[in-house]
C-alpha cells in the first residue's frame, strides 16, 4: 500500500512547481530591476532581501518596502508579483483542500494509522476478519474478558460502528478486503503477539481465502473459520484449518441431542451460555416426524442431522430466487405460493415439530404463527438471524430459539479461552440423560440457576506456583478437595465444580474431591467469578495453600519454622 506522504507529494506536485516558478520569477525580477537609496543613488536589491520581501508580501503580511522606498518600476513589478502569487497560492489551496477530501488520501492516512497501531501492540491479540453480527458479538465477549483484538471488514459502516463502541481499549480496525494477504499481514498476521486468526465473514469463499493465507504465511497460528457451505468447509479442512465451525450443522446437532437427551442439551446450553444469565426451563422436543421450513444449507443440514437420529423429516423450501444451487435433500416446493400453500394442514397434523429456519426473520415468525393455528400442539424451533429483532422473538415465545451467530461465538470462545471445554462438551454428547441430569443438579447446588463462569487451571509451576512447590514435597499429597475449599475459611467450599481433569493418558470427567492431583494436570472449573478469584489465591500463594491443607497458618522462614513446627501427625487434614 502506498504511503500517505508519497500520495501527498504526488497530488500537490503541480501546485508546488507553480509556486516555485512564481517565486523564482518574482525574486529574479526584483534583483534585476534597479532601485534608489535615500540620496537617489542607483542600487540593486540582493537575492536575500528580494526573497525576504516576496515571502512576506506573497503571504499578505506586508512589512513595507525595504531597504529603501521603491522606485515606480519596482512598485509596478511588485504589483504584478502580488497578483501572480495570489493566483498561485489560491490554486495550491484548492488542490490541498481537494486532497484532504479525497477518499483515497483519507484511506491512506487511515492505513498508516492502523499500521502504527498494530505495530505498537505489546499484548497478545486476536485477528478478527469480519465485524458483522458474529464478529461484533465476539468482540464484546473478548472485551469483557480483557482480550485485545484487531478487526478487518470491507464494510466502512461496520468499522464506523466499531469506532463508536465503548470498548475498554482502542481497537485497531481497518476497512479492507480480508481476502488479500497484504491486508492480513498489515493487520498483524505475522506480528509476534498475534495468537489466532478468526475468519467470520458472511462469505464462505472469503473465509477460505483467509484460511489459506493464514496456513501458508503462519503455519503455527491457530485458525478458526466459519463456513455454511459444506463443500467449502471440506476445502478448509484440506488446508489444515485448526477449527471449522459449521453453525447450521451445530444447530441440527443440538436439536437432535435435545430430542435424544434433554438433560444433555440443557447442560450444553448452560455451559456455552453467557455467564451471569439465567438458565431457562428444560425443554424436551418430542420424537417423531419433523417439518423443516427453510432454504439452502440450513434446511439440508438440519434434516441430515435429524435423519441421522432415525427421525422422519419433511422439508419445505422457501419460495423465491437466491437459493444456492446445491444437491441438498430438498423436497419440491408446493405449486401454490404463500404460507397457506407452503404449510399444508395434512403435513402438519402428522408431525410433532416444526423448524422455521429461513434467512428472513419476519418470514420465520409468520411461519410459526401460521403453523400454530393449523396445529397448536407442534413443538416450534425458531431461527433468529438479526439481533435487532430480539424483542420480536422474545414476545413470540417459541419453544427453542436458535441464533447461529451465538453458536459461532460460543464455539470460538470455547476453543480460545477454555480449550478443555470442547473436550468436555464431547463427553456430554456421549453420555446418557441420567448422567447429564446429575451434573446439572450438582451445578445448580453450587451456582444456582446462573450460567457459570468457566476457567482452566494448569497445575504446572508456571500456571500454579503454589501447587508446583507443594507437589514437589515427598510427604504431602495434593487432592482436588484442597482446591475447592475457601481460602478464607477452609471449613466451607467455594461455589464451583470441577468438570474435567485432563492428564497425559486420559480425561477424568466430574472427578471426586478425593482425586490426587499432579503437576501435569489441567482442570476445567465452572463456578462464580468470586470463586475463581478466591481459588487463584490458593493457586498462587503457598501460605494460603498450606492453610487450606493444614487448617492453620504455617509460619515461613527457617527460624520460625524451627520454633513453631509441629509433628506431621498433628496436622489437620
Amino acid at each position: 500500500m502506498q504511503s500517505s506522504l508519497f500520495l501527498v507529494l504526488r497530488r500537490i506536485r503541480a501546485p508546488l512547481i507553480l509556486l516555485i516558478v512564481i517565486y523564482a520569477v518574482s525574486i529574479t525580477g526584483l534583483v534585476f530591476i534597479p532601485g534608489a537609496d535615500g540620496e537617489g543613488n542607483p542600487i540593486r536589491m540582493d537575492f536575500l532581501h528580494a526573497f525576504y520581501f516576496i515571502s512576506y508580501t506573497a503571504t499578505t503580511i506586508g512589512f513595507g518596502e525595504i531597504p529603501y522606498a521603491f522606485t515606480p518600476a519596482q512598485r509596478l513589478w511588485v504589483t504584478f508579483c502580488i497578483y501572480l502569487t495570489v493566483i498561485g497560492w489560491s490554486y495550491a489551496f484548492v488542490k490541498v483542500l481537494a486532497l484532504v477530501q479525497d477518499r483515497w488520501f483519507l484511506h491512506a492516512i487511515e492505513v498508516q494509522r492502523f499500521k502504527n497501531q498494530v505495530k505498537r501492540l505489546t499484548e497478545p491479540f486476536y485477528l478478527i476478519c469480519g465485524y458483522g453480527e458474529t464478529g461484533s458479538m465476539l468482540c464484546r465477549a473478548f472485551d469483557s474478558l480483557g482480550r485485545r483484538f484487531v478487526v478487518l471488514d470491507r464494510d466502512e459502516y461496520r468499522i464506523a460502528e466499531l469506532d463508536l463502541a465503548d470498548y475498554r481499549a482502542d481497537t485497531p480496525a481497518l476497512v479492507a478486503d480480508a481476502k488479500s494477504p497484504e491486508s492480513l499481514v498489515l493487520a498483524g498476521l505475522k506480528h509476534p503477539r498475534c495468537t489466532a486468526v478468526l475468519a467470520l465473514t458472511n462469505d464462505d469463499r472469503t473465509n477460505l481465502a483467509i484460511a489459506t493465507a493464514g496456513r501458508l504465511l503462519r503455519p503455527d497460528l491457530p485458525l478458526i473459520c466459519r463456513a455454511e457451505n459444506p463443500q467449502i468447509a471440506a476445502d478448509m479442512r484440506l488446508f489444515d484449518a485448526a477449527n471449522v465451525i459449521e453453525p447450521f450443522d451445530k444447530i441440527g446437532e443440538y436439536l437432535a441431542l435435545a430430542i435424544r437427551s434433554p438433560g444433555s442439551y440443557q447442560l450444553l446450553q448452560w455451559l456455552t451460555g453467557i455467564p451471569g444469565t439465567t438458565l431457562g426451563e428444560q425443554t424436551e422436543p418430542p420424537s417423531g416426524r419433523w417439518v423443516v421450513c427453510g432454504d439452502g444449507y440450513f434446511a439440508g443440514s438440519i434434516a441430515r442431522k435429524l435423519r441421522e437420529r432415525g427421525l422422519e423429516v419433511g422439508i419445505i423450501e422457501k419460495p423465491g430466487p437466491g437459493r444456492p444451487n446445491e444437491s441438498l435433500p430438498l423436497a419440491p416446493s408446493p405449486p401454490t405460493a404463500g404460507l397457506s400453500g407452503l404449510l399444508q394442514p395434512s403435513e402438519l397434523e402428522r408431525s410433532v415439530g416444526l423448524v422455521a429456519g429461513t434467512d428472513d426473520d419476519s418470514f420465520n415468525l409468520s411461519i410459526v404463527a401460521t403453523a400454530r393455528k393449523l396445529n397448536p400442539a407442534l413443538f416450534f424451533v425458531l431461527r433468529q438471524n438479526l439481533r435487532a429483532n430480539q424483542m420480536l422473538f422474545e414476545a413470540h415465545e417459541s419453544d427453542i430459539s436458535v441464533v447461529s451467530q451465538e453458536i459461532v461465538v460460543h464455539e470460538c470462545l470455547a476453543h480460545l479461552t477454555t480449550p478443555l471445554l470442547s473436550r468436555f462438551l464431547q463427553i456430554i454428547k456421549s453420555r446418557d440423560d441420567a448422567w447429564a441430569d446429575a451434573t446439572v443438579h450438582k451445578l445448580r447446588s453450587k451456582v444456582t440457576r446462573q450460567v457459570p463462569l468457566l476457567w482452566t487451571v494448569d497445575l504446572s509451576p508456571s500456571g500454579a506456583p503454589a501447587c508446583g512447590d507443594f507437589c514437589r514435597r515427598a510427604d504431602e499429597e495434593l487432592r482436588l478437595d484442597h482446591l475447592l475449599r475457601d481460602p478464607g475459611n477452609r471449613e466451607s467450599y467455594l461455589p464451583c465444580v470441577a468438570l474435567l481433569v485432563a492428564r497425559r493418558d486420559r480425561d477424568i470427567e466430574m472427578p471426586g474431591p478425593e482425586l490426587r492431583l499432579g503437576s501435569t494436570d489441567r482442570l476445567l472449573f465452572a463456578g462464580t467469578p468470586d470463586a475463581k478469584a478466591r481459588q487463584s489465591l490458593t493457586l498462587a500463594n503457598v501460605n494460603v495453600l498450606d492453610y487450606v491443607y493444614l487448617g492453620r497458618d504455617v509460619p515461613r522462614g527457617w527460624i520460625w519454622g524451627k520454633l513453631f513446627s509441629s509433628p506431621k501427625a498433628h496436622r489437620s487434614r
